[in-house]
């Protein structure tokens, strides 16, 4: 297919590029965080074979410049309301994916960092041009408004050849990415980053506070990835274990990293990855990243906010 351009013919004016910066670094904070249970880490690739790290740090470059292009179309396409605002978006995606493919060869190393990411630069780049302060909270809700309906049109549509999404959500109710998104990351709202903000606060170093914010992601995320891997009894193991290592004391005890260690070693014997966690735990960097701001000095008072679904 044929790539969209990257360079901006508008280049973003600070903070709008920081959030893009922001973005390309919570994907590195991600794959550098180690040990990961069954994810590619500086230790190992994981439950993967097809995959290491150079590949994720290829991935992460060619990804880059495109989350100033997901801020800019949020801003252009301020105007649309839900729906249509994600249709006008999923091109820049699909293009972002392709640069994604190319740079790896065609393994899958970021594809659901690039719609979730790609939604909330969109969204971003959508607050920024309303007068109404940026928060976490408020990026969460603009990225839900965007992805309205959305696990309705994609997973419950009736078709002969399904996808994988659909055929886990017909088989057990999982809505995956989508839901996620729908949901305005209640997941990363609700548990990653108020136990990342908590550890972090207690003095907890940045490398500790991610690894037990993934067990918590971890013990609770119906993660669509290890299902289809290792089917609802993996899923349920995977919990059960990541939510056994918390209630004997997490990551602060002496022995946690070797606990850890041994279990990336079962997840790779089961061949069990939970990158849906590893996703969520980007977007948890990420928004605990984005600083609350004021409403923009230079706002657009005339645009129109998006209603609620």
């Amino acid at each position: 297919m044929p790539l969209l351009p990257v360079d901006n013919p508008f280049p973003l004016t600070f903070p709008l590029q920081d959030y893009a910066d922001l973005a390309y670094f919570a994907l590195l904070a991600e794959v550098n965080l180690t040990p990961k249970p069954g994810l590619v880490d500086r230790f190992n690739t994981g439950a993967h074979k097809d995959m290491n790290l150079d590949d994720f740090y290829r991935s992460a470059d060619a990804i880059a410049p495109w989350f100033s292009r997901f801020i800019e179309q949020g801003i252009a396409t301020e105007h649309l309301k839900g729906e249509a605002a994600l249709s006008a978006l999923r091109p820049l995606g699909l293009a972002c994916e392709h640069a994604m493919f190319q740079a790896t060869g065609g393994v899958n190393t970021h594809k659901g960092s690039v719609f979730s990411l790609g939604l909330l630069c969109c969204a971003l780049g959508r607050l920024s041009v309303r007068d109404v302060a940026i928060s976490a909270d408020a990026v969460c809700q603009e990225a839900a408004q965007l992805c309205c309906g959305l696990t309705e049109r994609e997973l419950q549509r009736k078709n002969l050849q399904q996808t994988a999404g659909q055929r886990l959500f017909t088989r057990h109710g999982l809505t995956g990415a989508r839901g996620e998104a729908e949901s305005g990351f209640s997941t990363v709202l609700t548990h990653g980053l108020p136990v990342y903000q908590r550890l972090l606060s207690q003095g907890i170093d940045q490398e500790c506070a991610l690894l037990e914010t993934l067990l918590h992601l971890m013990a609770v995320n119906g993660d669509t990835n290890v299902v289809s891997r290792g089917g609802m009894a993996g899923l349920l193991w995977l919990q059960h274990q990541a939510a056994e290592i918390l209630a004997n004391g997490g990551i602060k005890t002496p022995l946690a990293k070797a606990r850890l260690r041994l279990f990336d070693a079962q997840c790779i014997a089961r061949n069990l990855s939970p990158g849906g966690s590893a996703d969520l735990l980007i977007l948890t960097w990420f928004l605990a990243h984005i600083p609350d701001r004021p409403p923009y000095k230079h706002n657009n008072n005339n645009a129109t906010g998006v209603s609620l679904c």
